[in-house]
């Protein structure tokens, strides 16, 4: 079933060890401490929770305080301009941490770095960053690590032309009850506006054996909630030998003891087979909650974002996600303002939000990303346009989530309860197995457990209720 090719070789993790093991004699007992800033998606903290273990193996102390860090790394995203903004102000943040004491450790990794052009910014415009690394290099963080202590050479270092799955790294999970578990990494869609397939390369499975191993392992530790990651999850296997499924990997980790929840995150319509929602359906782990990304409700513009599906296609998987699970809450992306996109194609998306009512949508304003081809499509929206279209699909969807909200009042549902309000000691939130946030007053903390709540009101992004 394994593709060696997909894999770090041996030999490769163990001359990391040889690194570790000299940072560990060069760092012991110095109290050094680390602080990783992550940016992004769920994909991105899953790599942070690896980064900070393999930080906890070379002796420093995970900080969330970043003045008092002896390391500083940040995680990037590239998804949108707006996020790489960001990223590029916290790392100006920290050069007056190098200003005061030029032995800390600066480092910058993730999707952003793992584009040429933003990997020369750093390298020029950061003279105190110490290393940049792509999405695909992290097993390599105590070699950059030993050459910045040592006072080595800067290194900026781009993924290959052929990434691979570095397994066995340690995890610094955040939580005791949720945990990502990555299947996959890379995508193979290419849709004209996405950067992924450019800074994660091509699409690599993990062996299915690594990902059960896995979450048994966190099933027999009281993990309650664990989600399956990959760009695309419902691909998963096909570059293995043997090619197994997603669906096979369900009915796999259905055998599984332990009282926990399975998510997808995130599905692709054009391998969303009958096989896999057949599979999610009889999992004695299911969740009632799907995303199932839409994008845009025009045939013609999906064709433009090069997804593979049209609409027929796409209403006919709700359709049989439906008709697996009658209980089953949906949600969705859109993207608002695709270049090329008439008022009527916009309609369009307004009319498959109305019929296929989702419990919430992801909706986001088209960010131009340079290296897509959608950076250089002629017809780019105004700006004004785009907003006043968001502004609409927003009012339009938040009805719909508030009608459908309404209908849980009265209810009593499961819920796993994620801890107290901000705002509010005495409130906690949880989430139902719909994904559905759920508010409610309770004098004892039951974070990270099961209870049942009846729900007592509802609006258009919350339920409320109190404990039974």
């Amino acid at each position: 079933m394994i593709n060696v090719n997909n894999f770090v070789s041996q030999e490769e993790l163990l001359l990391q060890e040889k690194y570790k093991s000299q940072i560990r004699r060069q760092i012991d007992g110095k109290g050094l401490c680390a602080f990783v800033y992550t940016l992004g998606c769920q994909q991105n903290e899953a790599d942070s929770e690896r980064i900070r273990g393999v930080l906890r193996e070379l002796g420093y102390r995970i900080t969330e305080i970043e003045e008092e860090a002896d390391f500083l790394l940040v995680n990037t995203c590239a998804i949108r301009e707006h996020a790489e903004k960001r990223a590029l102000s916290i790392i100006g943040r920290f050069k007056h941490y190098k200003a005061k004491n030029p032995d800390i450790v600066i480092g910058v990794c993730g999707c952003m770095t793992a584009q040429q052009h933003r990997s020369e910014q750093i390298k020029h415009s950061y003279h105190y960053v110490d290393f940049a690394f792509g999405t695909s290099l992290m097993h390599r963080l105590p070699e950059f690590i030993y050459n910045a202590l040592n006072k080595g050479k800067r290194r900026f270092m781009l993924d290959s032309e052929r990434p691979q799955i570095a397994e066995g790294l340690e995890i610094e999970r955040e939580s005791n009850y949720k945990a990502w578990v990555s299947i996959m990494y890379g995508c193979n869609n290419f849709c004209t506006y996405c950067i992924v397939p450019y800074v994660r390369g091509r699409e690599r499975s993990r062996n299915m054996k690594d990902i059960l191993d896995e979450v048994r392992d966190l099933a027999s530790r009281g993990y309650h909630d664990i989600t399956l990651l990959g760009q695309n999850v419902n691909s998963y296997g096909k570059d293995l030998e043997g090619k197994p499924t997603i669906a096979d990997l369900l009915n796999e980790i259905s055998k599984i003891d332990g009282d926990f929840m399975i998510h997808l995150m995130t599905s692709h319509p054009k391998d969303a087979s009958s096989e896999m929602i057949e599979a999610l359906s009889t999992n004695s782990h299911r969740t009632n909650h799907f995303h199932l990304p839409l994008q845009s409700g025009s045939d013609e513009i999906l064709k433009k974002m090069n997804r593979h599906y049209d609409i027929d296609r796409y209403l006919s998987i709700v359709d049989e996600l439906r008709a697996k699970n009658k209980d089953i809450t949906l949600t969705t992306d859109i993207i608002v303002g695709f270049p090329g996109e008439s008022e009527a194609d916009f309609e369009k998306t307004v009319e498959i939000i109305k019929k296929v009512r989702f419990d919430s949508i992801f909706s986001f304003i088209f960010s131009p990303r340079k290296g897509t081809p959608a950076y250089e499509m002629e017809n780019q929206i105004p700006e004004e346009i785009k907003h006043t279209r968001y502004d609409r699909l927003c009012q339009i969807q938040n009805e719909i989530a508030n009608e459908i909200n309404q209908t849980y009042v009265g209810k009593e549902i499961r819920v796993l309860v994620d801890g107290k309000s901000k705002n509010n000691e005495n409130v906690y939130t949880s989430r139902t197995e719909g994904n559905k946030i759920v508010h409610f007053e309770c004098e004892n903390d039951y974070t990270g457990n099961f209870i049942n709540v009846k729900i007592t009101r509802a609006d258009t992004f919350a339920l409320y209720g109190e404990k039974i």
